[in-house]
C-alpha cells in the first residue's frame, strides 16, 4: 500500500474551544527494523577491539548511499553497570550507556575479550545473557579473549572455535568440548563466530558486513578503513616479518602482487609472479610466503574469489562465465576453492546476496 496522511484532531487541553490541531498519521508499510548491533565493554579493557566494533557498526556511512538494501547496523555499547566509570587500558575511562538486557536482546553480540583470560574470570550476568540472547536466535560473535565468555556460556561446545594464539592452548584447556584452532585468523559457525587477536577482529567485522549486505559494502567500508577488504578465515595468524637484505628490491612483492591484481583473469604461476617480482622463484617463494602468511598461488585463488563475489552478486553472467573471468581453469575448479573458502557454494552466495536473481 502506498504511504498516505491522514488528518487527525486533537481536543486541546484547554477543552473544546481551543482551535484543534492536525496531527500526521502514516498509515502503509513500516520500516524494516534495524539489525542492533551490541558490544560489551568492561573494567580493564583495552580499547583496539571495542573501537573496531564501534568503527564498523557504529559509524555514519554517507559513503554506501545507494548501495544498502537493508537498513544499516543500530549499536549499543553495554555494560555490567551502564553508567558507571570503566578503566581502560591506557589511562582513560569510558561510561556505557546499556546493560546486559540490552545485549541480551539484540540481533548481533560482539564480546571483544574479558578482563582476565588466565584467572578464568567471566562476568555471571554475562555468561546469562549471552545464553538469552543465542537461545533467542542472535549471532553471537568473539574477538581475541571474547572466547572465553562464549565458552563459558557453553556456546562452543562441540564448534570449531579461535582466539589469539597466545591463549589457544589456555582455552582448549579450561573448555575440553571445544575445537580450538590457534591458526587461523576467524572461524564461522553461522550463528557463533570467533577470531584471534586485534587486527583479525577486523577481518571479521568486515565478514559480517559481507554477510548481511554484500562484498560491494563490504569492500567500501574497507576501503574507508583503509584494510585490505577480503582475508581468508584461514590465513595463519602469525606472521614472521621477513628479513631482506638491503640492496635487494623491497617494492618488488608489492609490486608482483599489484600486478596480479591487474591480471587475475591470466594464467598465473609462481614463475610468473617472481618474474614480476624480478626476482627468483625459489626467493620469490620464501619472501612472499614469510611477509604474507600464505604461498603466492593460495593468496591468488583467495584474491579471485574476492574479485568473484561482486560479479555474482549481479544478475548477469553464468558461474562458469565468472570463473573464466576470475581466472579459474574450469567451474569446477572455482566451485572447489569458492567453498572452501566461503564455505558455500557460488550458486548458494548467489540466491543469498544476488541483486534481481531468482
Amino acid at each position: 500500500m502506498a504511504e498516505q496522511h491522514a488528518g487527525q484532531h486533537v481536543e486541546s487541553a484547554a477543552g473544546a474551544g481551543a482551535r484543534p490541531r492536525p496531527v500526521a498519521v502514516t498509515i502503509g508499510r513500516r520500516p524494516e527494523p534495524v539489525h542492533d548491533v551490541a558490544v560489551y565493554a568492561f573494567e580493564g579493557m583495552a580499547p583496539f577491539e571495542l573501537g573496531v566494533v564501534v568503527e564498523v557498526f557504529g559509524l555514519a556511512r554517507p559513503e554506501l548511499g545507494g548501495l544498502l538494501a537493508a537498513p544499516w547496523y543500530g549499536l549499543k555499547v553495554c555494560a555490567d553497570r551502564p553508567g558507571a566509570a570503566l578503566d581502560a587500558v591506557g589511562g582513560f575511562a569510558l561510561t556505557a550507556r546499556h546493560g546486559l538486557d540490552d545485549l541480551a536482546a539484540a540481533d548481533t553480540v560482539v564480546i571483544p575479550g574479558v578482563r582476565n583470560a588466565f584467572s578464568g574470570e567471566v562476568s555471571p550476568g554475562l555468561v546469562e545473557a549471552l545464553r538469552t540472547a543465542h537461545e533467542r536466535g542472535a549471532r553471537i560473535v568473539s574477538i581475541c579473549s571474547g572466547a572465553f565468555a562464549l565458552a563459558a556460556a557453553g556456546l562452543l561446545d562441540d564448534k570449531e572455535a579461535t582466539t589469539h594464539w597466545r591463549y589457544a592452548e589456555l582455552l582448549q584447556q579450561r573448555h575440553p568440548r571445544v575445537r580450538v584452532n590457534p591458526d587461523v585468523l576467524y572461524v564461522d559457525n553461522g550463528d557463533v563466530l570467533t577470531s584471534a587477536g586485534s587486527a583479525a577482529g577486523i577481518d571479521l567485522c568486515l565478514h559480517l558486513v559481507r554477510r548481511d549486505h554484500g562484498a560491494k559494502v563490504a569492500n567500501t567500508v574497507a576501503r574507508r578503513f583503509v584494510v585490505a577488504p577480503h582475508r581468508d578465515g584461514g590465513q595463519a595468524q602469525f606472521i614472521e616479518a621477513a628479513v631482506r637484505p638491503v640492496e635487494e628490491d623491497e617494492d618488488g612483492i608489492a609490486r608482483s602482487m599489484q600486478w596480479a591484481l591487474d591480471h587475475l583473469s591470466d594464467p598465473l604461476t609462481v614463475s610468473v609472479l617472481a618474474r614480476a617480482a624480478r626476482m627468483s622463484d625459489r626467493s620469490y617463494l620464501r619472501h612472499f610466503t614469510a611477509r604474507n602468511g600464505t604461498s603466492p598461488m593460495r593468496w591468488v585463488v583467495t584474491q579471485r574469489i574476492a574479485a568473484s563475489l561482486a560479479l555474482l552478486e549481479a544478475p548477469e553472467g553464468s558461474v562458469e562465465e565468472i570463473a573464466a573471468a576470475v581466472g579459474f581453469e574450469s567451474a569446477a575448479t572455482f566451485r572447489h576453492h569458492f567453498g572452501r573458502v566461503m564455505r558455500t557454494s557460488p550458486t548458494a552466495y548467489r540466491r543469498s546476496f544476488g541483486r534481481g536473481v531468482a
